[in-house]
């Protein structure tokens, strides 16, 4: 199977799966997400993705239908049938149906989603584009719901500026994430990323990359950054399930980053590694 779609305990190739109507995620976009890249049909840090998808689904209130094991087993059993091994793995939840339309819900378990694309990590050598766009998402950035419409509209400002990502700000000047990425840099030898609050989303690969400075004994702070911070950096990097990292050469049309080649290249090297191990080798 070349794309796989799941829903409720039905699955099949993902042009023909259907949802119903009043699936609470047409009205409201009330539900959860997590995904993940999959290589040689080994799921990258699996147990991490599982328990940040149950753990937004919880902090929502949001019911799973199965137990972590038992979800586990259905995406390995669902990896397993497909034409390859080289995939992005999304997962979602969303409440129950609403019949009629209706704010307060019932409680019972969600529905359950899964889909699967073939997809390959990039390599992270090749340099990105930037843009900066003001963050107009709400406060809750730390819960992957589905409410993705500030981050949908940043990543197409990038995109017709013929940009890879929009790196999102606070009024006046915090950075804060990409529009579906973690956003860092590299100063002076010191890795710079915004602290764990309710602004950004708690990357599971910003995790790795951290897990990346503790191996190589580089230095890191979890501290906000500035704009300024940022145009100033000897490095940008983003990192994200689907791509884990990668470093930017220009910011709003400018020039940027690319002064720290040596301690850039020694994380990729690292996470690169590091996936290639645990997805076999």
């Amino acid at each position: 199977m070349k794309r796989l779609g799941y829903y409720n305990g039905k699955y099949g190739p993902l042009e023909e799966m259907t949802i119903p109507m009043n699936d609470r995620v047409c009205w409201f976009g009330d539900g959860v997400y997590d995904a993940g890249p999959c290589r040689n049909y080994k799921i990258f840090a699996l147990d991490e993705h599982v328990d940040r998808f149950f753990r937004n689904a919880a902090w929502l209130g949001v019911e799973m239908p199965l137990t972590k094991e038992e979800f586990k087993d259905l995406l390995n059993k669902l990896v397993h049938e497909m034409d390859s091994g080289d995939l992005f793995v999304y997962m979602q939840l969303t409440r129950a149906a609403s019949v009629p339309r209706q704010h307060p819900y019932t409680e019972g378990p969600g529905s359950l989603w899964v889909t699967l694309n073939p997809a390959k990590i990039p390599d992270g050598r090749v340099p990105i584009k930037l843009i900066t766009r003001e963050d107009t998402r709400f406060f809750h950035c730390n819960i992957k719901t589905l409410n993705l419409i500030p981050a949908v509209m940043a990543s197409e400002a990038a995109k017709q500026a013929g940009c890879d990502e929009a790196v999102l700000y606070r009024a006046p000047d915090r950075v804060t994430e990409g529009s579906h990425s973690n956003i860092h840099i590299i100063k002076d030898g010191t890795l710079h990323t915004a602290p764990l609050d309710n602004l950004i989303l708690p990357g599971i690969a910003r995790a790795h990359l951290l897990r990346a400075c503790d191996a190589l004994g580089i230095p890191y702070v979890e501290e906000p950054y500035t704009l300024d911070d940022l145009a100033n950096a000897d490095e940008i990097l983003m990192t994200s399930s689907s791509n884990l990292c990668r470093h930017a050469d220009q910011l709003d049309g400018k020039p940027a980053g690319m002064k720290d080649p040596e301690t850039y290249d020694k994380i990729l090297t690292w996470l690169i590694d590091e996936f290639t191990n645990e997805t076999g080798g």
